[in-house]
């Protein structure tokens, strides 16, 4: 049975969404509960283990990256990248029009070099994404990754940072910053070490991130507790292509 804040958060998006198909699909039940047969077809891409199937999809990537890397032409750059997706699969489109039932959620930077369903070789519909600048868990991305774990039954939380996050590197800096910007560094320099380099501070951000889902959510917290959500940190290599996992 789900924790009481679980369902009177479910109970509380499904009031204030009610339009939304996300949350209330075409062809659910009245109670909420989702239609069994919209259940399998949101689910035929489902792997067996989310982690697992994210590092094989970081595996296929990284290798069509580093390909990719040495070709001539950006058509041929883009055929070389294209091979990502061929031992994957996709939801019916139709079935993804009614409703959603990711794997994953990944809490990541707004960096346009920075796509998860690329370096995943995710199709629509697989995985839940929250992205702004430094990848911080703050309180929208908090909100939003508990409407994927307590309404979507997301079982497995991503929060990566990457290389070279501008974010990170302002607030290293000691240069001013505009007010909006100094607010959006703030919980980033919280959790700078001295004598960091800027590959350790955003590895230690992205771990960060992923404490404070837990620290600030009773609905995260209680579903890391029953064993139906996993937190983990990655660090995303533009370069390679690899992303690495802590």
């Amino acid at each position: 049975m789900l924790p009481r804040r679980q369902i009177l958060l479910g109970a509380a998006l499904g009031i204030a969404g009610a339009a939304l198909p996300t949350v209330r699909p075409k062809g659910a039940k009245a109670s909420g509960v989702m239609d069994h047969q919209l259940l399998e077809s949101l689910q035929v891409c489902t792997p067996k283990d989310a982690l697992t199937r994210l590092k094989e999809g970081n595996a296929r990537f990284a290798k069509a990256w580093a390909a990719a890397s040495a070709t001539g032409t950006p058509e041929q750059r883009m055929q070389k990248l294209s091979t990502i997706w061929e031992q994957d699969c996709q939801i019916d489109p139709i079935a993804l029009a009614k409703g959603q039932k990711p794997f994953a959620a990944i809490l990541s930077c707004a960096d346009s070099r920075v796509d998860p369903a690329w370096m995943f070789a995710s199709g629509s519909g697989e995985l839940f994404q929250v992205r702004s600048a430094g990848n911080t868990a703050f309180d929208e991305a908090i909100a939003s990754m508990e409407f994927a774990v307590a309404v979507l039954g997301t079982p497995l939380v991503v929060t990566m940072g990457h290389s070279g996050c501008g974010a990170v590197k302002a607030a290293i800096a000691t240069e001013p910053l505009t007010p909006m910007l100094e607010i959006l560094v703030k919980p980033i320099r919280a959790n700078l070490r001295s004598g960091d380099d800027l590959t350790q501070a955003i590895e230690g951000n992205a771990r960060y991130s992923a404490v404070q889902l837990t620290a600030r959510s009773a609905v995260l917290k209680d579903a890391v507790a029953a064993g139906k959500l996993t937190i983990r940190s990655a660090y995303f290599d533009i370069g390679s292509g690899v992303v690495t996992w802590s």
